[in-house]
């Protein structure tokens, strides 16, 4: 009775015929899945609207022998074919979650067989089990009644092949009777699957975490047992009391992907306690309380009531420019801006066609100067001028000596790009009685003017960490920007750089090249740095090192090379939140003049994270190249967590005091193997923003 409803049901649906019922079925119904047979059904004409309609009608059919399919290797035990049509299909083309004839769908049989491997990957897509099944009774007599019509229909062909002469008929009963024979034996496993599973276990590792004022995190993995059916579906309680009683709150999760779960909109300052229990077709299995037993929502923040360092800086700074735009706007300064020559605003202008005229001012070679260099790239591809040379203006042709704060000036202005005609004006008050300084900084900004007109881009893009120099007493500054766009310049073309670096004729020798023929040789290098500048870490809590080094004139700062925006650093753990309770343990740690504290209690928040820095700071003394022994006096910055954007925060390991900054010439006792670089701390600042 149970098997006619569900039959009803399916033919109330519309449901589709079910698919082929034996081993060499499925077999024949592979072969036609086969890539011969997808070309044929891509070959109709496109522009014929009877083609369309038979294309579409193929299509559908074609989407029915893969749901047929999927059904066939799931009873096959298939695991590499279940695979390849997951990853084929969606699971709406599969149609995964409708049941077929006997009321059953692919996580049914994948479950009731026990067969672990093929449940996760219908798990992992989506797949669900049958809504008819709404009780263990329900569950356990629509299998009887599959297993007894099976085995009735066994019987019946089995009368009819040994009664009637061997004919073509008998034949064909001799194959429905193996297919039934197949089937049989299928339910039967089906049906003892069931009868022998028990509820599972309680999941394992369950970690709860705080990680916001007003929300927790419980992470978990699956129960121990291989013995229980296949897990389901996961359920997460919450409760301000141990016993559960009374539960506030409860979710359940039936996407295993990721186990996880994140409790919101809970009260700052109250503990909760979280359990989770796993769920299969025999029922809920026991929960799991969480380690720690309980959690309580906050941000370490909270501890002194201090306030984001960063609140309201931009929004201050925009106003300070603002006003200071306000007391230069009626200022005389303006009045050579004014009036300045009809063909320098018609230069600024210029459009991308005239970029290449014989008037351009881009450079073929350099004297002994200071210049500005832009590289535009995309892909494997530079942007050259017609001459195949990288764009290079002028800025000063008397100034062989780059002074640092220039430099640095420069990077700080390329921040403002868009600004640059407004920094010009405030600039030019009383040329001739100008400091050097201020003439150098004035050139600076008339060549950025020049290379935004002539190339018509505004954004130059980021400042190269240091310029390139040669011994002739030529100095580049080089900017660099990625065209992710399918931008197209007119009179500009795009050349691979592998070919521009082979088809240049260099004009030095190798012993003493010219900085033009040196950036060209180094520019895979710039490009990767530049690419990798702009990184941005995955969301977490790291440990980062401070190392910094000294010079006359600067500072700079260690950085892995492969990530030069970022201090050196290893990853503590996924959750970026340091919750109250740790930030007051981590400051009676700074305050113990022992070196090492006594370990806080077990099964703790605080014992949690002492064992995660443990491991942290062993792997970045390794990643740095210290001695874990010569690490014994490092300390852990305690003022503050450095806080980047709420996903990703760092709690900073310095050395000793007196070796935080290494002075020139004093032997550094902490330096790394290769694959690290020290920026100026001004560039890095930039980077970092």
């Amino acid at each position: 009775k149970m098997t006619q409803q569900m039959r009803d049901l399916q033919l109330a649906q519309a449901r589709k015929p079910p698919g082929p019922s034996s081993p060499n079925a499925a077999k024949r119904l592979y072969r036609n899945l086969s890539g011969k047979f997808r070309v044929n059904y891509t070959s109709f004409d496109e522009g014929s609207l009877a083609g369309r309609g038979e294309k579409e009608k193929l299509r559908k059919s074609y989407l029915f022998q893969s749901n047929a399919a999927l059904f066939e290797a799931v009873e096959l035990q298939d695991l590499d074919r279940v695979q390849e049509l997951l990853k084929q299909y969606s699971p709406e083309e599969l149609d995964l979650n409708t049941p077929n004839s006997e009321g059953l769908l692919p996580l049914d049989i994948a479950i009731m067989t026990n067969n672990a491997p093929i449940a996760r990957a219908l798990l992992q897509a989506g797949a669900k089990e049958s809504p008819h099944f709404v009780s263990l009774e329900s569950r356990s007599l629509h299998l009887s009644t599959l297993v007894r019509e099976a085995e009735q229909r066994v019987n019946e062909l089995t009368a009819q092949v040994v009664n009637e002469a061997p004919n073509a008929d008998c034949s064909e009963k001799e194959k429905q009777l193996k297919a039934w024979e197949w089937r049989y034996r299928l339910y039967k496993r089906m049906k003892a699957g069931f009868e022998h599973a028990r509820v599972p276990d309680a999941p394992t590792n369950v970690h709860l975490s705080v990680v916001s004022s007003s929300s927790v995190q419980v992470t978990f993995w699956e129960p121990l047992s291989v013995n229980s059916a296949v897990v389901t579906k996961y359920k997460v309680e919450w409760s301000c009391s141990p016993t559960f009683s009374p539960p506030l709150g409860e979710a359940v999760i039936d996407k295993l992907k990721n186990l996880h779960f994140t409790i919101r909109g809970l009260v700052s300052g109250t503990a909760y306690y979280v359990q989770v229990s796993a769920y299969n077709m025999k029922g809920w299995g026991p929960p799991q309380a969480s380690v720690p037993p309980f959690a309580i929502p906050s941000n370490w923040r909270e501890y002194d009531g201090r306030a984001p360092r960063r609140r309201g800086q931009a929004e201050a700074l925009d106003h300070l420019l603002g006003q200071v735009k306000t007391v230069h706007q009626h200022c005389v300064c303006h009045e050579p801006c004014k009036n300045q020559p009809q063909s320098r605003k018609h230069s600024v202008s210029k459009s991308l066609k005239h970029l290449f005229h014989p008037g351009s001012k881009f450079l073929k070679t350099l004297k002994r100067g200071l210049y500005l260099t832009a590289i535009f790239y995309k892909d494997d591809n530079i942007l050259v001028t017609h001459e195949d040379q990288i764009p290079v203006v002028e800025i000063d042709d008397t100034y062989s000596c780059l002074l640092m704060q220039d430099f640095l000036w420069f990077t700080k202005v390329s921040c403002m790009w868009d600004e640059i005609l407004w920094l010009r004006q405030c600039v030019t008050v009383s040329q001739s009685s100008c400091s050097c300084i201020l003439q150098t900084r004035f050139k600076m900004l008339l060549a950025i003017s020049q290379m935004q007109g002539l190339l018509g881009i505004q954004d130059l893009g980021q400042v190269f960490f240091e310029p390139v120099k040669d011994k002739q007493g030529n100095i580049l500054i080089v900017t660099l920007k990625e065209v992710k766009t399918n931008q197209t310049f007119e009179s500009v073309r795009w050349v691979p750089i592998c070919k521009l670096q082979t088809s240049r004729k260099s004009v030095s020798s190798p012993e003493e090249p010219t900085a033009l023929d040196t950036l060209l040789i180094s520019v895979q290098d710039k490009l990767a740095y530049h690419q990798r500048s702009s990184h941005a870490l995955s969301p977490g809590l790291y440990l980062g090192y401070l190392k910094l080094c000294s010079a006359v004139d600067q500072i700079r700062v260690l950085v892995p090379e492969r990530l030069p925006n970022i201090l050196c650093h290893v990853k503590i753990r996924s959750n970026p939140n340091i919750s109250r309770e740790e930030w007051e343990w981590l400051q009676k740690m700074a305050s113990v003049e022992e070196p090492v504290p006594a370990e806080p209690e077990a099964e703790t928040t605080q014992n949690h994270l002492l064992q995660e820095l443990q491991v942290a700071i062993k792997e970045l003394m390794t990643l740095v190249n210290i001695p874990l022994q010569e690490a014994k006096d490092f300390r852990l910055y305690s003022q503050e967590v450095l806080d980047f954007g709420g996903q990703v925060s760092f709690l900073l390991l310095l050395p000793p005091s007196d070796d935080v900054c290494t002075a020139p010439g004093q032997n550094n006792p902490y330096t790394p193997r290769s694959g690290f670089l020290t920026l100026p701390l001004q560039i890095f600042e930039l980077g970092e923003e």
